[in-house]
């Protein structure tokens, strides 16, 4: 049985809850066995103890540290959903401490910060992986598969789009540029790993607008496909958040919107048909891709600490980018 704990039961926290509870109904042996939450009453004990209530089990654990959680052998992964700037040290006890790990994004806000933790999961038996849950998005692989095969011919342009109200939870971070990193950090973060992760590092970056509202377009060279994405917060709390791509083949066009009854619709030879998607959500099938690793002792994550690292380096070019004005070069 893989015993898993959570520090920080925030919103994610409690999102990945769910989704290990969703990973031990579709078969794989998980458990999870505590939390570690400054939300919660530290008095120790379980959750039953605590009259706490909702969704978890009530003979959950309520450690009274950190430091506790990590301290029990029973827990082999662990769930790092605590505010950016705990994540790096938290996940490098983790390690140290010989757990699996997961590690929300932003993992940290500059690529120097991410670094030591690239470094410590390359040297670690043990996985550590950035929860970029795009990659597991319904729709979102599927994308990246029919770019990586060619099967509608190359890509002629691609759009991203991820624009919502800003959160109205936990303001007392959300409303701090220097603790989030903005909507660079907490939304864009997720369509630049995927363009990372099917185009390539670009040879240049160039981010206009603003740190509310901003786009960046990719530059690969000369002949390469128009590559572009739009993040920003609006300023009008009920303003619904939207995530969006459209990708232009040869012969294909692939629109994606979340919030239609068929997310995903591919226009080819004048026809324009769903594209049917898994019932899941990119927490679950990130959580279930991890454990299925840990059980089977594989280290062939779909998504590495590696990968942070590259994304982080890209984030600080759009900065750059976004603060100049001009053009910044990754190359």
């Amino acid at each position: 049985m893989i015993g898993v704990g959570i520090i920080g039961y925030g919103v994610m926290g409690r999102t990945h809850a769910a989704a290990y509870a969703a990973a031990a109904e579709a078969g794989i042996d998980c458990r999870l066995i505590g939390i570690y939450s400054r939300s919660m009453r530290s008095g120790g004990g379980n959750l039953a103890q605590q009259s706490q209530t909702g969704a978890l089990p009530p003979e959950t654990r309520i450690y009274t540290s950190a430091d506790e959680l990590l301290a029990d052998e029973r827990i082999h992964v662990v769930s790092i959903c605590t505010h950016t700037d705990s994540h790096v040290e938290l996940a490098l006890a983790a390690l140290a401490a010989g757990k699996h790990v997961i590690v929300e994004k932003p993992v940290a806000l500059t690529a120097e910060a991410v670094r030591p933790l690239a470094e410590a999961a390359a040297r670690a038996s043990t996985l550590c992986m950035p929860a970029m849950c795009m990659r597991f998005w319904p729709g979102w692989p599927w994308l990246y598969e029919q770019i990586r095969t060619g099967v509608f011919g190359a890509v002629r342009s691609a759009s991203f789009e991820r624009v919502g109200a800003q959160p109205d939870w936990s303001p007392h971070f959300y409303r701090n540029v220097e603790l989030t990193g903005g909507p660079l950090h907490e939304l864009h973060v997720h369509d630049a790993d995927f363009v990372l992760w099917c185009f390539g590092e670009p040879a240049a970056v160039h981010t206009v607008g603003d740190a509310s509202r901003f786009t960046t377009r990719y530059r690969y060279g000369g002949g390469d496909p128009s590559i572009a994405a739009t993040g920003g917060w609006v300023d009008d709390p009920g303003f619904p958040f939207h995530m969006r791509y459209r990708v232009e083949f040869e012969d294909a066009v692939a629109d994606f919107a979340h919030d239609r009854d068929d997310p995903l619709l591919l226009t080819r030879g004048g026809e324009t048909r769903p594209v049917p998607l898994p019932a899941t959500t990119g927490y679950e099938a990130e959580v279930l891709h991890f454990l299925e690793a840990v059980r089977d002792g594989r280290r062939d994550l779909r998504v590495t600490m590696d990968d942070a690292l590259a994304v982080a380096r890209l984030l600080d070019a759009e900065a750059a980018s976004l603060a100049s004005g001009e053009p910044v070069s990754l190359r």
